[in-house]
């Protein structure tokens, strides 16, 4: 037995080469037309695209992004406040109603049926069926 005589038990499989006639009939398995059957095609990526169609304005390089609110129930604060504390988003932060969003505290509306009359509130918004 000699070097050039040895053969591997799985002997290497060659890639299929698409596109270049032989054996595989006039389209060699691309299909028929479209911009995938011809040679050198690429596709756009199309984030690309969306990328282009959003509006760009000279001198900003970043858009207004609004405060995400959260609503929370009357009777929750009830719960971990007492009679005439101040209600903040920071104080509400701190007794673990609410969590940050983006490392910001956001913005609070608090909902809910009962009377805010035992507490004073501050930088909150209040709902129209509170506020009657």
């Amino acid at each position: 037995m000699q070097l050039h005589s040895v053969k591997t038990a799985n002997p290497r499989k060659k890639a299929v080469r698409i596109g270049r006639g032989g054996k595989r009939g006039s389209f060699s398995g691309r299909g028929i037309k479209g911009q995938k059957a011809r040679a050198g095609r690429r596709i756009r990526p199309e984030m690309r695209d969306v990328i282009m169609k959003i509006p760009k304005r000279k001198g900003h390089s970043a858009y207004f992004i609004p405060r995400m609110s959260i609503s929370i129930k009357l009777s929750a604060i009830a719960n971990k406040f007492g009679k005439g504390e101040v209600i903040t988003p920071k104080e509400l932060y701190k007794r673990g109603l609410i969590k940050r969003i983006g490392g910001k505290i956001p913005a609070i509306k608090i909902v809910g049926p009962g009377t805010i009359s035992a507490f004073a509130i501050k930088d909150c918004e209040i709902s129209a069926s509170l506020k009657k």
